[in-house]
């Protein structure tokens, strides 16, 4: 049997057209500052969160992407 995926990572691919609400969101999500936030969404392939659960993936990739964000969940 295949064991389910029970950690994830939530990756940022494209901090989007409003680069400053995809900002805001990482900041709600890891307490980071701004200019660790801002580093973060200009950086292609930065980990948001990782080793997350699914739901808790899940909700940070709706909360980023309604910001404008193109985001990946592994």
């Amino acid at each position: 049997p295949v064991e389910e995926k029970t950690e994830f990572d939530v990756v940022i691919k494209d901090a989007g057209p409003k680069k400053i609400e995809t900002i805001k969101v990482i900041r709600q999500l890891t307490n980071l500052g701004l200019v660790e936030a801002k580093t973060m969404a200009e950086t292609a392939g930065s980990k948001v969160l990782t080793g997350v659960g699914k739901d808790a993936a899940n909700d940070a990739k709706g909360k980023l992407e309604a910001a404008g964000a193109v985001v990946e969940v592994l």
